[in-house]
């Protein structure tokens, strides 16, 4: 059992969302039809692993804070292992926004991160993995229960409370 580090797995869920092979339609439709203003975009580039693959993921990504849930919306840009998410899109050219993941934080110091994944390697296969300047983060193939991929992310306090600056909020009404 995966020890309790101040997040259990759908407990601490603060983020969700969707893969678009056109992001800059897909946040215009987040505006039009959910009310979600502004996004903050970035161009992401990492080395990861996915499976037994590594290589550089590439991404193009866009966050919005809702209340206490972040939206993502990611596009991939090219490369083997950007197929986590761009094998979810549909083939024949049709635009379409899927639903992918589901993410949970773990909180606190860098060790709260080695504990957690060191008991969840020993419970479920880890499918990617990526580390960027300022955090880790996993997937785990939750597709069987959840229908969904379930991603565990950890990031230095400083650089979380930097990117959260950054990173637009609203209030539902």
């Amino acid at each position: 059992m995966i020890p309790h580090i101040k997040t259990t797995a759908l407990s601490d869920m603060m983020q969700v969302a969707w893969v678009t092979p056109d992001l800059d339609r897909t946040m215009d439709q987040f505006s039009k039809l959910y009310r979600v203003p502004e996004f903050f975009v970035t161009d992401a580039s990492y080395p990861a692993r996915l499976f037994e693959e590594t290589g550089e993921m590439k991404l193009r990504l866009a966050l919005a804070n809702i209340d206490n849930m972040q939206i993502e919306l990611i596009q991939p840009m090219g490369g083997g292992v950007d197929r986590l998410y761009r094998d979810v899109l549909p083939t024949d050219g049709r635009h379409a926004n899927v639903f992918h993941h589901v993410c949970v934080q773990i909180y606190g110091p860098r060790e709260n991160w080695d504990s957690y994944f060191a008991a969840l390697k020993k419970e479920k296969p880890i499918d990617h993995v990526g580390e960027i300047a300022g955090g880790c983060f996993v997937y785990t193939d939750e597709r069987a229960s959840l229908g969904i991929w379930l991603e565990h992310v950890w990031f230095e306090p400083e650089y979380f409370k930097q990117l959260s600056a950054a990173i637009p909020t609203y209030r539902s009404a």
